[in-house]
């Protein structure tokens, strides 16, 4: 998995976690992923951020994580909520990140 959707799966992950402590591990691996993409954001910039959202909602959608999830009803837009040149900025807010995605699950 690149970085880039393995990022947008963990900020996912963090916004459907019921459990506060399950959502600070996402974040946390989401901190962890955006470094990486900042130590080589080339990397990144032919990718398709609408193709890597789908492919990161269906990660997070595992079947392993369902038990765990609780925090929003489904609803997500097919489009990503962030454009990459937001995703790949160095201060790009994680926390930020994952409550914009809470509220574009909560409204569709």
């Amino acid at each position: 998995m690149n970085d880039l959707r393995h990022l947008l799966s963990s900020l996912v992950k963090a916004a459907l976690m019921g459990d506060d402590h399950a959502s600070v591990r996402w974040r946390e691996e989401a901190r962890r992923d955006h470094a990486r993409i900042m130590a080589d954001p080339a990397a990144v910039q032919s990718l398709k951020i609408d193709g890597m959202w789908t492919l990161a909602v269906a990660d997070a959608e595992a079947p392993e994580f369902r038990e765990a999830e609780g925090q929003v009803g489904f609803g997500f837009p097919a489009l990503c909520p962030f454009t990459l040149p937001e995703i790949t900025d160095p201060d790009f807010d994680i926390d930020a990140g994952v409550e914009r995605i809470r509220k574009s699950a909560s409204t569709g």
